[in-house]
């Protein structure tokens, strides 16, 4: 009967272990995951960011196009 019962806790135990390694195990897997999906997010939202700075940038260029041909347009006014 004694051996039995140590038989029975060493089952219980290396199922515990090996339970706890499969937990572990899982645990990394799917921190690898979300840590690439937010490195791609990250990725995606630094490209959208420079996208919208360079559309920026063209039109600050555009609205100075447009100031210069307004105040040459006044200038042409005045001497006339």
């Amino acid at each position: 009967m004694h051996v039995i019962a140590v038989t029975f806790s060493f089952i219980v135990l290396v199922l515990l272990i090996l339970g706890g390694l499969a937990m572990g195990i899982f645990k990394m897997i799917t921190n690898k995951r979300g840590t690439s999906t937010r490195s791609q997010e990250d990725i995606e939202e630094a490209r959208l960011m420079q996208e919208l700075h360079k559309k920026m940038m063209r039109m600050e260029e555009r609205i100075e196009a447009l100031e210069t041909i307004l105040l040459e347009e006044d200038r042409k006014e005045d001497l006339s």
